[in-house]
């Protein structure tokens, strides 16, 4: 994908969360990665973007934590 690509596809998320709500975003995400995750052939594949997204969450958590 390209930057144009990238962009309409994150706007598109972005408005669908605002559109089920926030009751709703952690199931809709949960399943739009599982639907994407379908289209990957190997588990090797994805793997790495799993590891490397839940690093930077559980860093992200732990510098919010360390704020006053």
């Amino acid at each position: 994908m390209n930057d144009q690509d990238l962009d309409l596809a994150y706007t598109a998320v972005c408005k669908a969360l605002g559109e089920v709500g926030q009751p709703q975003a952690e199931r809709f995400l949960a399943m739009l990665c599982m639907a994407l995750l379908v289209r990957c052939e190997r588990a090797e594949d994805v793997l790495p973007v799993i590891e490397s997204v839940r690093r930077r969450c559980r860093d992200d958590g732990d510098e919010a934590a360390a704020q006053p």
